[in-house]
Order: C-alpha cells, then structure tokens, then sequence
C-alpha cells in the first residue's frame, strides 16, 4: 500500500535520501536534526553571533538566519567566520525570501539556503489570472532559466537547499490553477524539484508549512505519495507549523501538526515555530523527537492495516450517531478527570472552568469549560446545568440522580452488567485488545453507549486509529471519546504527550470527545487547557481567539513579543476571531493565511491593518495601531464587550 508512510500500524521511518549540510547529515535514518532562526538584526553581526550561540548551546544543530537583501547576505560571511573562530562549526542556513541575488551570495557562504517557491521568482497580487497550459509552460521555462545559476553555485558549493513551500505565500499562477489547497502546496515545491532533479542536483530539504495544521498535515503527506509516484524516492522533510503563536497555544499547535508526521516516520529535521526567544523552542524540538527514540523496538506489534478506511489528504470527521451532546454534529467535548481527588468543592471547579458565586447562588461557565466531570464518588453540592458528572459503574446504582451522574464501565463489566442507565453508558476500550465483530455489534446495538478509547501500547495513536478503522470496517458509528494516558516525568512533556496523540487523531476526523490523564506534573487547570488548546488547534472546536503570530526575525520592525501580549490582552475574549500578527511585510499578507485581521508591521514603527488579505489602513504609527486594530473589528461586526 502505497500512501504516504511505510506503515499505518508499525513505527518506521519513511526512508528518504541523505542531504549534506555542512557536516551535518540529514534523512536516510540518521537522527530528527533540530533547528531554530534567529530574531536579531543580520547586520548585527555581534548580536546575531552571540544569539547564534545562545541557540546552538541550547540544542541547535542547525541556525537559519535571514538574508532577506544582498547586503545581509554578504554580511553573512562575517557571522559565520566569528562562529567559526569561536569554535562553533554549526551549519547556517540563509533564508531568503524575494530575492534570487541574495541568495546566490548566501549559497557561496553558507552551508545551506532556504528558499520560497511562492515568492522567490513569482510575483504575488492576489490576481487571479487564466492561464493557458502554453502559457504555464512559458512561466515553468522562466523559473528554470531563474533557478537554474542557485543550483548550480550550490552544486559547485557543496551548499544544501530548502525548497519551503507555504500555505500563505502561493504564487498567483499556482492560486490560479490549484487554488488554496494542499495539492497546490505540493505543486509548487515539486515545480523547482523537476528543476533540480534535471540538472542532478538532490542537496535538498523539502518542507510544506501552514499555520493551520490540518493543512500542513494534509500537504505533507500529499508531498510524500507526490514524490513516491512520481520520482520514486523521497526528499528529507523539514517539519513545521508556520506562526504557531507563543506559550502554551503554540507549543500544542506545533505539537499536533508536528507530531501528527512524526507518529507515521515521517520527518528529518524539525522547527517549532514560536513568538519568543528562539533558545526556547529548542526544548520543545526535544521532547517532540526524543518520543521516537527507540520507538520501534518498544512498541507491541499491532494488527495491519488490509484496507484504509479514510482519506489521510482531507478532513472528513467520523459520522457518528448522537447520544446526548456526544458525536454526530456537536463540537467534541472535554472530560475532567478528577480521579483519586477527595472532597471536592465548588471552588475545585474554577479550574475546568466553572466559579461559583456564592452570593448569587450562581454559577459563571467559561467558554473553555469541561463538559463532563469523572470522580469516584458523588458530590455533595449542587452542579451547574450544562456539568453531568462520569462515576464507576459500581458506584452508579447508589446515586439519587441518575440523570445528572452517569456511569461509566470496563468493557467486561458492561457485557455482563444487571443494571445500566436508559440514557447513557460509558464504556472503556482499551485498543490494543481489539474485539471480535459480535462484541463490537453488541455496543453499536446499544444506542446509550459512548466509547472511551485508549492504548497501553508506546505507539499508542495508531493502535487507537486502528481501532477506529475496525468500527468504520464493520459500519458501527458509536460515538467515541479519546481517553489519552499520560505518565510524563513534567508537564510540558505531558503537553506534548496530549497534543500528539489526540491532536493526531483529531486531524484525521476520529474522535468526539478528550478525556485527557495526566499525572500530578500537570495541574487540572493546565490540562483543562491543554485540552481545549488541542481542539482549537485542530480546528475541531473554536473556543478563544487565535493568534496566527510569526517568530520574530531579522526583518521585524517592532518588538514582536510584546506586541503580541498587548494584543492579547485587549482581544482574547473575542471567541472564533483569527488575528495575524507579523514582524514585517515579507510575512504579511501571504503568511496570514486564514486570519480574518491582520497587523503587519510595513516600516520602522509603522503597522499596515488588513481585513483578511485586503488592506484597510496602512503607515498607522505602533503608538495607536493596537486601538486602531480594535476599531477595525468593530466596524465588521465582530467585537464583543468583556464580561
């Protein structure tokens, strides 16, 4: 079966060629390389070495720094000589936007350029343009005759290449034939890769970047079956989740888009993409690779995979039957688990979401609050209306609202069991134990039963998505939750635990529900999060404002970061509103994909305001462009008073 990855149920690496950069060898097995860019000015020749070292200190084993003109491009030669004469051999990597001479100097200095098939030699106005299959042949021809002297000075260099496609940035002549879809993502790279491939040229990196994960998923894994079908072997891939914001919001973002590849075996090198010091994604990088250490060799084997049930190149959720607010059209919900927590209080509750006024006798519901709440034991106050409380089944029976508690069974206990709910049983599944098709169609019979599905096994997400093959082989659409396990020793390695696992099965359409595990490391707040974070980043359901927020570079005019928190802060009650923020003009208008507003910074304090990717008001001072932002989501009807 020839998809996009050796095997759907056995951990494997995607055998790809091996790159050269510098001393550093990427694809062809060896180890998921980690890199980061720096933020300083390129001209800062200090500045850049001394965050340079920063960075490969912290983990970096390759730096990209922008050279977005000649200038920062040849400035680059003294970067690289005071790395070197500090005994730093790291390989740079020269990002290069706009312009093919920046980049024919840089691939004489440096070990490797990234370049941008959307924008290095197309022209982007957002025109939509009909071209005539002549007519895209003769452009094909002037990107040959434009591309061809970088390959060739990278050929007589030894210098490495990036081809980075992103979702944002597509050039008009590829928006026009294939639109804004994945396959034009994917046909954008591979016109530069034919390029290359005739001239024998196969230094290169291929990455497929959007700041919407299901996107960049979906790409990816088109690229990888492109590649196979038509060249025959694979390129190394350079993953990433472009403008995945800061904090905990861009940690799970990169997570899911990330390790949603990472999980098939594909991926050779990594970069999570946040709005902060480089030093700090490098952590990130870590704990995202350091999951597949050993993978293959731990995980118990799981039952192949004869006949795929999905599309893994478009989001198509489950169909599920309803019961209750669980499956068919609602948003998936968010279980609590309170698990071994005594006498719970009402003030236990302000940390999924709930905060009882005591005054009023009221309850306030944030829009990121659990749908359901599992504890061992019944409550002893009064809940609010839209919390139904999960117990064992044993305890069940004894409870006096059998409405508002309900239980919850091992699948043993459910076959055999004397008394169950006439509305609603939770059943646990564990998939690495699949069950014959009679056990199956006894649960799809029962239309009260909703699913908890986990794994024990260390690769646990494909024997959960191998589960939910089997209930689409055998047509049973009982809704099901995805109960994920976490022992992480800290709480940001049970962030990216929660993120992977779920994330990647959200983002192929299975799935109704989190119920999310942790151990202590993690507070229920922090996890309440993280589980709302992972859906938002989905896009399974939108509950907050989102941040599209690029890392800052070289190029930025303002200060990025804080920037970001000043507009955070007078804009994050606005649910389902998507805004861009972005250092400069380079990533302007192109990388906001999706955003329905965007503040791009278009000169030194100067910011220009778009309404999707229309300018609205541009050269506004940073001194009044946050209010001025405000005033703009107002006009469109799209602003709310804070509570």
């Amino acid at each position: 079966m020839q998809l996009y990855c050796n095997s759907l149920t056995a951990y494997q690496r995607l055998h790809t060629l091996e790159v050269k950069v510098g001393d550093l060898l990427i694809g062809n097995g060896h180890p998921i390389r980690v890199q980061t860019m720096t933020t300083t000015d390129t001209m800062d020749t200090a500045g850049t070495i001394a965050q340079a070292i920063r960075c490969i200190e912290a983990g970096a084993e390759l730096v990209r720094i922008t050279a977005p003109s000649k200038k920062e491009a040849e400035n680059l030669l003294h970067i690289r000589n005071g790395l070197r004469a500090q005994g730093y051999t790291t390989p740079l990597v020269a990002d290069i936007h706009f312009t093919p001479n920046a980049a024919e100097i840089a691939a004489r200095i440096v070990e490797k350029v990234r370049i941008n098939p959307g924008n290095y030699i197309d022209k982007k106005k957002f025109e939509l343009i009909e071209y005539t299959d002549a007519e895209y042949l003769e452009e094909i021809d002037r990107i040959r005759e434009r591309f061809t002297p970088l390959v060739n000075i990278c050929k007589e260099h030894g210098t490495a290449m990036r081809i980075g496609t992103n979702h944002g940035s597509l050039s008009d002549r590829i928006m026009s034939r294939y639109g804004d879809t994945p396959m034009g993502m994917v046909e954008s790279a591979m016109e530069f890769l034919r390029i290359a491939e005739d001239l024998d040229y196969r230094n290169i990196v291929l990455s497929m970047k959007s700041s919407n994960p299901q996107v960049m998923v979906q790409a990816y894994r088109l690229l990888v079956h492109t590649m196979q079908q038509e060249l025959g072997h694979c390129y190394p891939l350079h993953l990433g989740v472009t403008e995945a914001g800061d904090g905990e919001d861009g940690r799970i973002k990169s997570a899911a888009g990330i390790g949603t590849l990472l999980e098939d075996g594909l991926g050779d090198t990594i970069r999570v993409s946040l709005t902060e010091d480089p030093e700090f994604e490098l952590p990130v990088c870590r704990d995202l690779v350091k999951r597949y250490n050993d993978r293959a060799a731990k995980q118990a084997p799981i039952a192949p995979v004869e006949k795929i049930t999905y599309s893994p190149f478009e989001y198509s959720r489950r169909p599920t039957a309803a019961v209750g607010n669980i499956g068919d059209k609602h948003v998936p919900v968010v279980v609590a688990d309170f698990k071994g927590v005594e006498n719970i209080t009402p003030a236990a509750l302000r940390s999924i979401g709930y905060t009882y006024d005591e005054s009023s006798d009221k309850w306030n519901i944030a829009d990121a609050a659990a749908d359901y709440l599992f504890t061992e034991k019944p409550l002893t106050f009064a809940l609010p209306g839209t919390l139904h409380v999960i117990v064992p089944a044993a305890v069940w029976p004894g409870v006096e609202d059998k409405e508002k508690y309900l239980p919850f069974f091992t699948l043993q206990d459910y076959l055999g069991a004397a008394q169950r709910s006439a509305s609603f049983n939770f059943v646990s599944m564990n998939a690495d134990q699949l069950p014959d098709a009679a056990t199956l169609q006894a649960l799809a019979a029962d239309k009260t039963v909703v699913l908890s599905v986990y794994a024990e096994n260390v690769h646990a997400m494909p024997a959960v998505r191998r589960f939910f093959m089997q209930l689409q082989e055998e047509k049973i659409n009982t809704p099901a939750l995805l109960e994920t396990r976490a022992a992480d020793a800290t709480a940001d390695e049970q962030l990216i635990h929660f993120s992977v696992e779920t994330g990647a099965l959200l983002l192929d359409g299975f799935g109704d529900g989190l119920w999310l595990r942790g151990t202590d490391v993690s507070s229920r707040a922090l996890v309440n999060n993280v589980a709302f974070g992972i859906l938002q980043a989905t896009r399974t359901r939108i509950s907050k404002t989102e941040y599209i927020s690029c890392p800052s570079c070289g190029r930025t005019l303002f200060d990025l970061q804080e920037t970001t928190a000043r507009i955070r802060a007078v804009t994050h009650h606005l649910k389902g509103v998507k805004i861009a923020i972005m250092g400069c003009i380079v990533n302007g208008p192109g990388e906001m994909a999706d955003a329905d507003f965007g503040y791009v910074g278009s000169g030194v304090g100067k910011i220009t305001l778009y309404r999707g990717k229309e300018v609205v008001k541009r050269g506004l001072s940073s001194e009044v462009a946050v209010d001025e932002l405000i005033d703009l989501i107002k006009d469109h009807g799209m602003w709310v008073e804070k509570n």
